[in-house]
């Protein structure tokens, strides 16, 4: 059995379903990707913030394994950006041989050497981007297959 691995800028997700008026509820959203990929690993790379240890507790028994990032405090900001992490991750998991399949959800173009580099390996590899209207070229022009969440928030998230 293929063993498919899913890895998500938590940032991007978040920050996308908030402009397009949606609160996610993750653990829906954990089970539609269950549903929907059957995944062997599903990674979520969010900014440490030690406030919000409810919340990591939360994504953690929906089923989320969390990669961190020490986030740094910028006038009211808050920054922990997981760019590094999330590629890092998956290029080592490549190498590991830890999938046969990566999904990576993100529609930053940061991403698109990550994208290029799997593809040019031949690896099964999806995109899940959290808004269409704001998934970067460097993304869209790499000829994969790409899943726009515009219209199924409805399943895992409710409208704020």
């Amino acid at each position: 059995m293929a063993k498919t691995n899913i890895y998500i800028d938590g940032n991007n997700l978040y920050r996308s379903a908030k402009e397009l008026a949606f609160e996610i509820d993750y653990r829906k959203f954990r089970g539609w990707l269950r549903q929907k990929y059957e995944p062997q690993n599903v990674y979520l790379f969010i900014g440490l913030v030690p406030e919000r240890v409810k919340f990591y507790e939360y994504l953690q028994k929906s089923g989320y394994i969390l990669v961190f990032k020490q986030t740094v405090s910028v006038g009211e900001k808050i920054k922990g950006n997981c760019d590094a992490e999330l590629v890092l991750k998956t290029v080592s998991d490549f190498y590991e041989k830890e999938f046969d399949s990566a999904i990576i959800i993100t529609g930053d173009g940061d991403f698109g050497c990550l994208v290029e580099f799997l593809k040019e390996r031949n690896m099964s590899l999806e995109v899940i981007a959290p808004d269409e209207g704001k998934c970067s070229i460097l993304i869209k022009n790499k000829n994969i297959k790409i899943t726009f969440l515009n219209n199924l928030y409805h399943k895992f998230s409710n409208k704020t």
